[in-house]
């Protein structure tokens, strides 16, 4: 490291500005429980990790091993689309997120991130954009099958290293089409989350082409995409139906899960500040709070492996407006109540069934949508009744 950033990163780490207060954890339950109804939409996915709604009701989801399918009508699963790119599907790698264009029903656009094999053994996460031409359904046919052309990468997280964890990667495109994309700090590199220059444990925000966003932070030493620094591994995001605010979730180590509402410019303190534990029972940087440092909104400790965040935006008024959380670990999805911006209680939901959430949706059917993380993985139907 030369000597120009050193002294950028010993500015970040000085700063002057007042930490916030420090975070709580809220266990105070819901007012009343949830009363909900669970349906298995399909079977038979292996390691499914995300989700998107097509307009025509069928469904696209990744599976890690590197492979895009189609949930049918009927719950049945296409042959793989062809023309996805290769992955590093090793441990915690492999095909992650998908995105549909905002101007999906015209041009077929989608976003797909993914671990790119690079040079020397190492890899990164990438996205790519590319148009699904997909097959119409005739007949008895309610799956179809699919292909992607003019495939182009976008956007690769440099560097590139040589690890097969915390690769981040959810893509939540905004309404003017530019993408934030969660960058992991790849578990063996986490002191580079503090480093602007890199996108090592960050979130970035592009256009659709790849360039940078025109609003993002312009800071001597930041790179031009970077939007904020100090994550560790963002699995779970989306924008807030009220505010149009990005939110993401991130797995802390032993406890210390985040809930986040991440602003252009701000460091969210990792791996100097955070409420969790090294595995091995070892404290990780210097505490819970430090001057130039963001709280989260929320934490858990213990934790449940947040990946996956949807706010619900149908008309189940007991959930407006509530956010949900997957748990790996923790096999549930986290119900948030918020107001003004905070989490004033929590429940768990499918805490009695054992599953691993990785990702959740909302529906456009008043639905929460949900994927096990399992090798016969499932897709779920949540739909709330009075």
């Amino acid at each position: 490291m030369n000597a120009t950033r050193r002294a950028l990163l010993g500015a970040l780490l000085m700063a002057s500005t007042p930490y916030s207060a420090r975070a709580e954890i809220t266990n105070a339950p819901a007012d009343k429980p949830s009363k909900y109804s669970v349906e298995i939409v399909a079977k038979g996915l292996e390691h499914p990790w995300a989700l998107q709604f097509l307009p025509d009701g069928r469904k696209l989801v990744t599976e890690r091993p590197g492979r895009l399918r189609i949930v049918g009508l009927d719950g049945k699963l296409s042959a793989p689309i062809t023309g996805v790119p290769k992955v590093v599907a090793r441990d915690q790698g492999g095909l992650l997120d998908v995105a549909l264009s905002p101007d999906f029903a015209t041009t077929g656009t989608i976003f797909l991130s993914y671990s790119e094999p690079r040079d020397a053994m190492k890899n990164g996460t990438s996205i790519m954009r590319a148009k699904l031409v997909l097959t119409p359904l005739s007949g008895s046919d309610q799956v179809g099958a699919g292909s992607l052309a003019d495939v182009q990468v976008i956007f690769r997280q440099l560097p590139a290293v040589a690890s097969n964890h915390h690769f981040g990667s959810r893509i939540v495109i905004n309404p003017d089409s530019s993408l934030f994309i969660t960058l992991g700090e790849r578990y063996s590199q986490r002191d580079l989350a503090q480093d602007p220059a890199n996108h090592i444990g960050k979130i970035v925000r592009i256009m659709p082409d790849g360039t940078p966003f025109a609003g993002n932070p312009k800071r001597p030493g930041w790179a031009p995409e970077v939007w904020s620094i100090g994550h560790r591994n963002p699995q779970g995001a989306a924008l807030d139906p009220t505010t149009g605010t990005l939110w993401t979730t991130e797995h802390g180590a032993r406890g210390g899960d985040e809930l986040n509402n991440p602003q252009a410019g701000k460091n969210y303190g990792w791996p100097i500040i955070t409420y969790g534990r090294d595995y091995t029972g070892f404290k990780i940087g210097l505490g819970t709070q430090k001057d130039g440092m963001e709280q989260p909104v929320y934490y858990w400790d213990p934790s449940i492996a947040t990946s996956g965040l949807a706010f619900y935006t149908g008309t189940h008024s007991a959930w407006k407006n509530n956010a949900f959380a997957g748990g790996l670990a923790g096999t549930q999805i986290a119900r948030l109540v918020m107001r003004d911006g905070q989490v004033v209680a929590q429940e768990p939901l499918l805490k009695d069934k054992g599953w691993r959430i990785r990702d959740v949706r909302m529906g456009p059917d008043n639905a929460l949508y949900a994927l096990t993380d399992e090798t016969n993985g499932f897709l779920l139907r949540i739909t709330p009744t009075p």
